[in-house]
């Protein structure tokens, strides 16, 4: 083939894989078609709440003309799983009445799913009818616009435990998420994300200072990818998570562990110095990476420049921290 023939056959692979990329990016999936209206009344604003998403991904697609086929293909491959967005998908297939000294309630099970994931991707909660209504009223306080044509499912005086009012809840409850999750302000809000997180969290916290260490881990190891994929454009949020994870496994006598999760929660301090974790977790890492046989002089340059930055301040280490989380 000659070189002109070459760079036509180039510029056809570019217009064409440009074009499959635009719509596997702006086209709905096929679950999202036939998805069935929600059951909840309500008027999604008019917008694409994935819009601001997907905007940096798409100005990058700018391949260099001097590419070969091969490499056009694979540089189109890349570019297309990183541009995809990542959705939750809310489903409520269960329930369960539970009987507590005087109280009687119903408990829904919320199984969170990653679009295009397996099981690997799933978060499983439980959330009682009074945890919605109070994330109900939370986010009427502060989206009185957005949530003023959203109807709550009322309390009755009898019936509450039948197995026509709890489906009619199941099916109005999973409408609801799925509602409030379209809406970008409001699924990126500390109110929604404390709904799907907060509970698990403090209970994690709770075992941590009571000093089981392997219960508290068992639990932010569950609700870590969720909290990871509610905060995407706010990844310091997962911070304290993330050092409550070290902690755990450096007291559970697991130093390699400790110093994977402690470098992915670094990885998001580069710019945030003056984050009160930030010291903490250095110390912390520059202990673990030489009991590791690890290189632990580049932390602790990091940790003498911020020192000759900042007026020394008392700080607590990154267990005592962790410990002082959730605390009511």
């Amino acid at each position: 083939m000659d070189q002109d023939s070459h760079c036509t056959a180039e510029r056809e692979l570019l217009e064409a894989v440009s074009r499959i990329t635009t719509s596997s990016t702006t086209s709905p999936s096929d679950g999202e078609e036939n998805q069935p209206k929600a059951e909840i009344s309500c008027q999604v604003r008019k917008e694409n709440p994935e819009k601001d998403d997907t905007q940096d991904c798409s100005a990058t697609l700018s391949p260099n003309s001097s590419m070969t086929t091969k490499e056009l293909q694979e540089y189109w491959r890349n570019e297309k799983r990183r541009c995809k967005q990542i959705k939750l998908l809310f489903e409520i297939p269960s329930t369960r009445i539970v009987e507590h000294h005087l109280s009687k309630y119903v408990m829904y099970k919320i199984i969170i799913l990653q679009t295009g994931s397996f099981d690997s991707n799933k978060s499983v909660i439980e959330r009682r009818y009074s945890d919605f209504e109070k994330l109900h009223r939370n986010l009427l306080e502060e989206f009185s616009e957005e949530m003023e044509d959203v109807t709550f499912p009322k309390k009755t005086l009898t019936g509450n435990f039948t197995e026509e009012i709890i489906n009619e809840r199941k099916l109005a409850f999973k409408d609801y998420l799925r509602f409030l999750y379209s809406m970008k302000y409001i699924r990126r809000s500390k109110k929604f994300i404390d709904f799907l997180t907060r509970p698990e969290l403090q209970e994690a916290y709770g075992c941590l200072r009571g000093g089981q260490y392997t219960k508290a881990l068992e639990i932010l190891l569950e609700v870590i990818g969720l909290q990871e994929r509610l905060t995407r454009g706010n990844p310091v949020a997962i911070v304290p998570t993330l050092c409550a994870i070290v902690v755990c496994h450096k007291d559970l006598e697991n130093p390699a562990s400790a110093f994977e999760y402690g470098e992915k929660a670094l990885s998001r301090l580069p710019v945030h110095t003056s984050h009160r974790y930030y010291i903490p977790l250095l110390e912390t890492m520059i202990t673990l990476a030489y009991e590791l046989g690890k290189d632990f002089l580049s932390l602790q340059e990091k940790l003498e420049e911020w020192k000759t930055k900042k007026d020394p301040i008392r700080v607590f280490t990154l267990k005592e921290l962790a410990v002082r989380e959730y605390v009511r």
